[in-house]
């Protein structure tokens, strides 16, 4: 009897599941594709809008563009990442664990603050750009490609950094040693052996950094000046053709679906190809350095991790400065607080209560969903499995476009409410939980659980009473990382927003847009501030503490 309640409650918990997944995810994705395929006039299948934005040089710029950008930026943050991991775990570095947590905080932070930071910086009349005039130091402005790269390659180098060094943490020295013994010297030792080790978790970090950078909407927009990425063109073609049937708008967004797909099927099949696997017959443990490479390492570490925290520490700083519109005078001031309380309070609350809203659902379906995939080895549970990897994959642009074109007819018109931005968070973070869940529970023996059920409880209350409090850390953590991903959303939300719905996200970007910095910068303050929180509790309730961000 137990048996079977225990299949028809998690059996009803899968249903679901798969029902809301196929609701939010799969249908809404289905309609962007169909839409993609539709002749706005006729309504007739034709795959004239693929045609077009392959054959039109402007759209085809767009993909190369995009092309460019996610290389440049995969190969900036390995160029950090690397050397930085490879530092931090081979060699003695003070301050190691500080470092660790300015990258995560560097890597949790929204990348378009981070762009609006660099102009600030380099921009047309970007201060660190006068002051390397006045040494004859000239610098073109960072508006165009490479302000974009910059922004990517110091905005994801700690995917590169935490993956990388979880990696090598796993590898024993003896297998270096045997290497040294053979007469190879330190790089050999490192392309020949370290780097096929680690092959697996520096692929992952930098297909991160790869997804991340071409799905990006606000730092192209921002800083891209003239340069067109795939993304920055499908919200314009969505705006152009608002009202009617967005097929340009979605054969961009399918273009875009496939090139991030066809780097995952890369990189996966790049992992198999190269499997090189050691045994962990002891960890390693950090050398010390001589005076002069010691002092080398740590001026690289610091430079690295503080050049990508610049941007936040920028935007602190003049969020206190006295402002009229774009100009800074001197002094400081609280006027920029002042000026968002008064008029924008709204935009502050929108945040906070539609990341909270979004987080409550995503810890109980997250939660009931980790428990099944850790738990539950079925074709259904493998099949919600590999459409939770879609949200990773699929941009925020991509999917705002797509819960337009879904729900902006009957039934569901839910197009213009707090309803439809707290749904497309709901989603888009929901798998922050289930691995989070999924992972704690494979430290947990099933046989606890168990144990209560043959004692009569049933399956629900033996999971509240004594799987739950179990998993309460991995959830907790879960339920951060998902606050800290949505109350920092702002490809989608610019999509569904109305004037009542607008996030903080929203605001900072039309702000330095309209060339007003000051409240720019006083909205992402206390936008990094919740981060920082977050992140800060993420870390007290963690043993490994970057860890739970990787």
């Amino acid at each position: 009897m137990s048996r079977r309640l225990r299949l028809d409650f998690w059996s009803g918990v899968m249903a679901v599941a798969l029902a809301v997944v196929a609701l939010l995810m799969v249908w809404p994705l289905f309609n962007i594709f169909t839409a993609s395929v539709i002749d706005n006039r006729s309504g007739a299948l034709t795959l004239a809008n693929f045609a077009r934005i392959l054959g039109h040089p402007a759209y085809r710029g767009a993909l190369i563009n995009s092309l460019i950008v996610g290389a440049g930026g995969m190969l900036g943050a390995m160029l950090l990442g690397i050397p930085l991991a490879m530092l931090t775990t081979r060699f003695v570095i003070v301050g190691r664990d500080l470092l660790a947590t300015l990258a995560v905080l560097a890597l949790v932070s929204p990348p378009f603050i981070g762009a609006y930071a660099w102009i600030m910086m380099l921009g047309s009349n970007g201060w660190m750009r006068a002051l390397l005039a006045d040494i004859g130091i000239g610098l073109p402005p960072i508006y165009g490609m490479f302000g974009i790269l910059l922004v990517f390659s110091l905005k994801f180098y700690p995917f590169v950094f935490l993956l990388t060094a979880s990696g090598l943490g796993a590898i024993s020295p003896s297998v270096e040693e045997a290497a040294e013994s053979l007469g190879a010297g330190p790089w050999r030792r490192f392309f020949k052996v370290t780097l096929p080790l680690v092959f697996p978790a520096v692929s992952s970090g930098a297909l991160l950094a790869f997804v991340l950078s071409i799905a990006d909407f606000g730092t192209p927009a921002i800083v891209g000046g003239k340069v067109r990425l795939l993304a920055t063109t499908a919200f314009d073609l969505f705006t152009a053709e608002m009202g009617g049937n967005p097929g340009l708008a979605s054969a961009t967004s399918v273009v875009l679906i496939a090139v991030s797909m066809a780097v995952v099927v890369l990189q996966r099949w790049a992992v198999r190809r190269r499997d090189i696997a050691g045994s962990l017959i002891r960890r390693p443990s950090p050398q010390r350095l001589g005076s002069i490479a010691s002092a080398a390492a740590h001026f690289v570490c610091y430079a690295i991790v503080l050049a990508g925290s610049l941007p936040s520490l920028v935007v602190i700083y003049t969020s206190f400065r006295k402002t009229s519109g774009p100009v800074f005078h001197p002094g400081f001031s609280l006027d920029s607080y002042a000026r968002i309380l008064g008029e924008v309070p709204h935009v502050i609350a929108n945040s906070f209560t539609f990341s909270t809203a979004a987080v409550v659902l995503i810890v109980i379906l997250g939660t009931l969903i980790g428990y099944i995939l850790a738990r539950r080895e079925t074709i259904a549970a493998g099949a919600l499995d590999s459409m939770l990897l879609v949200p990773y994959i699929v941009p925020g642009v991509v999917m705002g476009l797509a819960f337009v074109v879904t729900f902006n007819v009957p039934p569901l018109q839910i197009t213009g409410t707090a309803a439809i931005i707290v749904l497309m968070l709901f989603i888009r973070r929901l798998p922050y939980a289930v691995r989070s869940s999924a992972a704690i529970l494979k430290q947990i023996k099933g046989g606890i659980e168990e144990a209560a059920i043959s004692l009569g409880a049933p399956p629900w209350r033996a999971f509240l009473k004594v799987t739950l409090p179990l998993m309460l850390p991995g959830v907790i953590a879960g339920a951060l990382m998902s606050f800290i991903t949505a109350i920092n959303e702002l490809s989608s939300s610019l999509i569904l927003y109305v004037g009542r719905t607008m996030t903080m996200p929203v605001r900072i970007y039309l702000s330095v847009l309209d060339g007003q910095f000051g409240t720019a910068s006083a909205l992402s303050t206390i936008l990094l501030a919740a981060t920082g929180l977050a992140v800060f509790v993420v870390f007290r309730i963690s043993d490994r503490k970057e860890s739970a961000f990787v």
